[in-house]
């Protein structure tokens, strides 16, 4: 059985799908953009500021099902331009310890919901 997960605390979402979905001890998030939860609007700036509201969103939709960044074995990084590669990375490092961080894939796409430069999800078990 699943159990739908939201939280004020991330943006809604703007189609057929919610936040995350808990099956058992696995929690599956839906990717996540910089839109400020609060506002509902689309972030402009660096891509590292905006790199940080989508971890900043990542990791609230993450507690909202009881757990933390530590308990995420997997993220999906997808961006739209390979030279922010860099930029990404250290903010995204800021979140994890590197002896313990999740498994990764990082790849570029033609685009993004919204135009966005990079959306993450993850997968986290507790």
């Amino acid at each position: 059985m699943k159990k739908i997960i939201t939280t004020p605390n991330a943006p809604a979402p703007i189609g057929p799908y919610n936040q995350a979905t808990l099956s058992g001890n696995t929690l599956f998030t839906s990717g996540q953009i910089a839109i400020d939860p609060k506002t509902g609007e689309l972030f402009k700036g660096s891509i590292s500021e905006e790199t940080k509201l989508v971890m900043t969103n990542l990791k609230a939709v993450v507690e909202a099902a009881g757990m933390t960044m530590e308990h995420i074995v997997k993220t999906s990084i997808f961006i739209s331009d390979m030279e922010n590669f860099g930029a990404i990375n250290a903010v995204y490092g800021e979140y994890f310890d590197e002896a313990t961080a999740p498994a990764r894939e990082t790849v570029e796409v033609a685009n993004l919901p919204k135009y966005v430069n990079v959306e993450i999800s993850c997968i986290a078990v507790k």
